[in-house]
């Protein structure tokens, strides 16, 4: 009796959550409509040549007819004309306007002035629920970038269902500028600092990873192996084990990583969990030699590169592909499934 009941206390919470939420959505919706026309107001007398002081007056007015309403100072009244003004003509952002909050939205706007970026943020922070403060860092930390540029075989390795969500896991390159680390460090230095700062350690690795341990003990055959840091990804469902190299990706460092896959999928990995994954974070690579070291590979793996510095490299900007991979490659993210 005690456990029927429960279960209907349980199915009526999520009933007043869910309503709470359609609620809060109801309200986002028609405050970034009225947000959107009070911005195409100002654009279009604008155009016409008004001066600049009807915003200020229009601010004032505002205040003073509904003084228990935030969100009409003159500053968020000039964002609301920039936000029509580069918006309203592009095909691809129009959809999305009411998608995510105002103040998510200023984020972007402010931070972003490729299209194709503002796309990538705003699908990014509805489908992953990202706090503003998450948005922030997301951006500031080029995760658009390398998502572009990341390098895996999860197209031919990772079931479809979790395909597109695995390499959006995994970046190409990770910034731990959070560590007190010279420049001539071990490996076993490396990882010694990014267990210190292990909270900082998974922020950057991304959404939904948990630690599991370091040094990862896995026996075959009375043989002791250690994986150097093993995670666990909430969403994919699967182990996530990671091996540090401080120097040059070498094709050897893949069949390591395969080694360490089998034994996790055949010893360690539960029944309803999914194939284990490698991610393979090195201090450089040639991005040819990883292509071919991933041909024809079985198991999933990524490799990325770190640094201990907060500025993404010039020389990515190289790399980056043309504008129709570019499209390719977003509207993969776009058609992205994820789970509840």
């Amino acid at each position: 009796m005690e456990d029927i009941q429960k279960d209907f206390i349980i199915n009526v919470i999520g009933k007043v959550r869910q309503a709470q939420y359609e609620a809060l959505k109801a309200v986002n919706v028609h405050l970034i409509n009225l947000y959107w026309e009070i911005g195409r107001s100002i654009s279009e007398k604008q155009s016409e040549s008004w001066g600049k002081s009807i915003v200020a007056n229009l601010s004032k007015e505002l205040q003073k007819e509904f003084p228990g309403i935030s969100g009409f100072s003159v500053g968020n009244l000039w964002l609301m004309a920039q936000f029509y003004a580069e918006y309203y003509l592009v095909e691809n952002l129009v959809p999305l306007v009411r998608e995510i909050s105002w103040s998510k939205h200023i984020v972007i706007l402010k931070k972003c002035k490729d299209n194709n970026q503002r796309q990538f943020y705003t699908i990014a922070t509805k489908k992953f629920g990202w706090t503003k403060d998450v948005l922030t860092h997301q951006i500031e930390n080029k995760t658009y970038e390398k998502y572009l540029l990341n390098q895996t075989n999860f197209d031919e390795t990772i079931p479809e269902k979790i395909k597109n969500q695995a390499i959006l896991a995994v970046k190409d390159h990770y910034n731990f500028d959070f560590l007190e680390l010279t420049d001539f460090h071990s490996e076993r230095e490396l990882e010694l600092e990014l267990i210190k700062n292990i909270r900082k350690f998974l922020i950057e690795m991304g959404h939904h990873f948990t630690f599991v341990g370091s040094q990862f003990l896995v026996n075959v055959n009375d043989k002791e192996y250690k994986i150097d840091l093993l995670l666990y990804h909430r969403s994919l469902q699967c182990l996530v084990a990671i091996d540090l190299k401080i120097n040059d990706f070498e094709p050897e460092h893949k069949g390591k990583m395969e080694f360490y896959l089998n034994v996790l999928n055949d010893k360690i990995k539960l029944p309803n969990e999914n194939d284990s994954i490698g991610i393979i974070i090195c201090k450089y690579k040639d991005r040819t030699v990883v292509e071919y070291s991933l041909k024809n590979t079985l198991n999933p793996i990524g490799i990325a590169t770190y640094s201990t510095s907060v500025i993404l490299p010039e020389k990515y900007k190289e790399f980056l592909p043309n504008q129709q991979l570019i499209e390719d490659r977003l509207n993969d993210f776009f058609n992205l499934k994820t789970e509840d």
